[in-house]
């Protein structure tokens, strides 16, 4: 199952293993079953603190990973592509090796007293998943009342379709649909320690003003967050999550001196990169607004305040929506903005892209090698994608695109989408076409609404900033996909985060020698 190069990783990994690991495989003649059943094998040939033992478990094939202490971390289907990474780190940590948790973390993981049963959909192609699986595994390896399941959505399509499943990761919790998308270790604490947010405030209100506020843990944030840091500066990097846009992001070839990356591992080296200097990273904390009283105040929607003498602004954008009846209602039961992370939900049916630019078209090849038959709608009368992707659809013989057409409705009947109705902006004629899933892919929208009464913006609702990153307010500067800037690209968006963070520096060096020149 295993080549011998990642046997070699692997068997060097499992060389931190302190305790048994018991691999327990419930498998039948299929053939995802004899392949999990031979990766059990391969993993416990190379340490002899592996065992594999068979019994019946409530899914097959599936594989439960546990230890002495009662741990319940279970994989139904093959962990392999973006999971093969969420089952190492099982093994690793039902192994005993330490988890990289803050102590107080591990502290509020260990003290949960209820029975907490978790089951999280995925898809092996999905970047976002694996955050999501692992939060939870760690949870199950600290906590034996914990226990979560890895479902591959793509395997088990009876499970998916009974509970309408159309959007990963889909987070279960007792039975109940707890979650829904990206979420974090701490979102997922906050949810379920109806103590935390409260002592998390607390926390907050108690520290002390910093010098440079990033608000944004993107790559605009995270350049700004080093560049602050590394001036000496007492710096905080505020966020909902840690890296934005760019976890979405499967394939990045124009990184300058990075041949290829993903964007998961992006994030994860930027995260690694921040955490090496001095900066108070504060997540699963959303900005709502920002004031000034002497010092700059932002208000955070957890009822928290922080306070500092600078603010740079780097929130971002989000996907754009169509803005038409149903969207809204089928979100995630139909309607979709990540391909890759949904796609495989919709193996063998009939969707569409919404939108004819580089995004859509690349969404659009990539679900014709996944779904029965994509239609692509482009506003536009041409599409505006390079030439070599428009090329490449049209090859494709399942893929059909219209132009001038304007979607006016999603449809569905009330419990997923059943299609949409778009109309001809040549004719004006309506037209309804029947379908299981929409991708929407039409853009950006900056995240600027709590900042409209607050800074100047422009008509499309970016940050207008000077060269130096200044907006309109002095001391707030702004940097990335938020800001007025021409492109939006991750290398700009670093370097227009830098730009911001050495204008603040600056900025603060001129104050201080006003002060000192006033008080002479």
């Amino acid at each position: 199952m295993l080549n011998a190069d990642l046997k070699q990783q692997l068997g060097i990994y499992l060389q931190n293993l302190r305790q048994d690991v018991r691999l327990v495989v419930s498998a039948d003649d299929s053939k995802k079953s004899q392949e999990l059943l031979e990766l059990a094998n391969d993993i416990a040939s190379l340490s002899p603190l592996v065992s594999v033992t068979r019994a019946k478990l409530e899914l097959t094939p599936a594989m439960q990973v546990t230890n002495a202490q009662g741990a319940d971390i279970r994989f139904a289907g093959l962990p392999m592509g973006h999971e093969f990474t969420s089952l190492v780190m099982a093994l690793l940590h039902t192994g005993g090796h330490p988890l990289k948790l803050e102590a107080e973390v591990i502290e509020q993981i260990k003290a949960l007293p209820e029975q907490l049963r978790f089951e999280t959909f995925v898809s092996l192609s999905c970047q976002n998943c694996p955050e999501v699986v692992q939060a939870l595994n760690m949870m199950a390896a600290l906590n034996p009342t914990i226990s979560n399941t890895m479902i591959d959505g793509a395997l088990f399509q009876d499970e998916v379709e009974s509970r309408q499943i159309m959007a990963v990761p889909s987070v279960y919790l007792n039975g109940e649909l707890f979650a829904q998308g990206r979420i974090s270790l701490k979102e997922i604490l906050a949810k379920v320690d109806s103590q935390a947010g409260a002592r998390e405030v607390e926390a907050l209100e108690r520290r002390e003003p910093y010098e440079v506020l990033i608000v944004g843990a993107g790559p605009a944030g995270a350049s700004a967050a080093i560049y602050a840091a590394r001036k000496g500066l007492r710096t905080a990097l505020v966020a909902d999550r840690f890296g934005g846009q760019v976890t979405e992001t499967v394939g990045i070839e124009n990184f300058i001196s990075v041949k290829a990356t993903e964007g998961p591992k992006l994030v994860a080296n930027l995260e690694a990169h921040v955490r090496d200097y001095e900066v108070d990273l504060i997540e699963n904390q959303k900005a709502i607004r920002l004031t000034q009283d002497g010092l700059y105040q932002l208000g955070l929607a957890s009822g928290a305040r922080l306070s500092s003498k600078t603010v740079l602004i780097s929130t971002g954008a989000r996907w754009r929506e169509m803005n038409v009846p149903g969207e809204k209602e089928y979100r995630g039961r139909g309607v979709a903005y990540c391909p890759h992370c949904d796609g495989p939900l919709f193996k063998g049916k009939r969707v569409a892209v919404i939108g004819g630019g580089n995004s859509g078209i690349e969404a659009a090849i990539d679900l014709a090698n996944i779904v029965e038959h994509v239609t692509v709608l482009e506003f536009d009368t041409k599409l505006r994608a390079d030439e070599v992707l428009v090329r490449k659809a049209r090859s494709m013989g399942n893929i059909d695109i219209i132009t001038q057409a304007q979607t006016t409705e999603v449809t569905g009947d009330g419990n997923k989408v059943t299609g949409l109705v778009y109309t001809d902006r040549l004719s004006g004629d309506s037209h309804s076409i029947a379908l299981a899933g929409i991708f929407v892919q039409i853009g950006l929208v900056p995240n600027t609404e709590w900042l409209k009464e607050t800074l100047e913006l422009t008509a499309r609702g970016e940050i207008v900033v000077d060269q130096r990153g200044q907006t309109s307010l002095p001391g707030v500067f702004a940097a990335g996909d938020v800001t007025n800037a021409a492109y939006k690209q991750i290398i700009i968006a670093m370097g227009s985060g830098a730009t911001a963070s050495l204008g603040a520096f600056d900025f603060l060096i001129r104050q201080g020698e006003e002060q000192a020149s006033q008080a002479a």
